[in-house]
Order: C-alpha cells, then structure tokens, then sequence
C-alpha cells in the first residue's frame, strides 16, 4: 500500500481519512509516527496558505504523499474573523472557551441577521516533488446567542445551522460530517484522488 501522511497528531482525524483512503490502497500515518518533525509555523494569510505550508513541510521532510488541512470560523460582522486565527483567537492557541466567550461579546446585542458566518475548510495534498490537489469547502450558519450542544469542540457549541435549526454541538457526528467545511471539503479531495496519484506514478 502506498503511503501517506496526515499533518496532525488528532487520533480521531488520521481514523477517519484511514477508513476513507483504504480503499484506495492507501495506508495513513499521522504526526505522532514522525516525533523528529516539530510544530510547523502557521504564517499563511489564508486557509489555502496555511494548508500548503503544512503539506510541503512534512512532504519534504518524510519523503512520502502528505495531507493538511486549515480550518476556521469567518464572521461577516467582524470582516471575517477570526478566520486563519480561530483557534488562538483570545490569545492562548486552543482555548476553547475563551474564543467562544471573546466572540460572543463581540456580537453582542446584534439580531440574527447580522450574526452569518461560515466555517471554513481548505485541504491540500502535495508530493515531495510538489505535485498537488486541493480543495476548500465552507459551511454556512450564523452565531447564536449562548452556547447549546455537548457534542464537537472549538466553535460548535455556537454555531448555529438555520437550515436544521440546532447548532453543530447538538448533531450526532455522522450528521455534522455531513454537513460540516471538513467533510464537504474532503470529499472534494477524495473526487481528484485517482488523478493525482495518477501524475505521481507517472
């Protein structure tokens, strides 16, 4: 099986791309089996950009077909914050609460006409060489008033789908991937996979 490298140490994403490319005669390695390769700088001013960077960088430094994604939330209210910040969006990378808090007193008191955004996914894919696909998919919501939800992480417990009228912390997680910039934009991907490697065993 060829194989390819997924650029996080997220067990539950590196599952998840596993089931889908094993068919594909593919076979996933995460971060974790690569401990000399560090935390790579997310200096892009994009999604694409920063997906790129990370691709690159662990393509060169393994040798094989690697895979990264950058993700976020873009507020219409704010210009499209916190964008390519989402996850250190209060200062402190990751810390959930803090981002959610910070963004909800930023909307406060607008009405929910004034609260759209979307989350945002871009996947990119390159060989050591680099050859490379990507994709970018979004998910269309607004911001709700308070948090609703136990399910997901980051964003979720504030992000409201009007369409199914709950927010993505209360969807069962076959029902978000459905939906959700992630796996709408993996899809994607996956539709010019047989191509792309295609160019690479040429």
């Amino acid at each position: 099986m060829r194989a390819v490298v997924l650029a996080t140490r997220n067990q539950g994403k590196i599952r998840e791309f596993s089931a889908l490319l094993h068919n594909l005669g593919m076979e996933v390695k995460g971060l974790d089996q690569f401990p000399e390769i560090g935390d790579i700088p997310e200096t892009g001013a994009t999604f694409l950009e920063n997906a790129r960077i990370k691709a690159e960088a662990v393509a060169k430094a393994t040798g094989l077909i690697a895979v990264a994604d950058d993700s976020g939330l873009a507020v219409d209210a704010l210009d499209g914050a916190p964008g390519v910040h989402s996850a250190r969006y209060a200062g402190e990378h990751g810390d959930a609460d803090a981002n959610n808090a910070k963004l909800l007193d930023a909307l406060d008191n607008l009405p929910d006409e004034q609260r759209t955004a979307r989350f945002v996914c871009c996947m990119y894919a390159c060989t050591p060489d680099g050859t490379a696909i990507h994709a970018q998919e979004s998910w269309e919501g607004r911001i709700a008033h308070g948090y609703s939800g136990q399910s997901g992480f980051g964003y979720d417990p504030i992000f409201f789908d009007p369409e199914l009228g709950r927010t993505a912390a209360e969807m069962a997680p076959d029902e978000k991937n459905a939906r959700s910039h992630r796996g709408k934009a993996l899809a994607k991907l996956l539709q010019q996979w047989p191509g792309f490697l295609a160019q690479v065993a040429e």
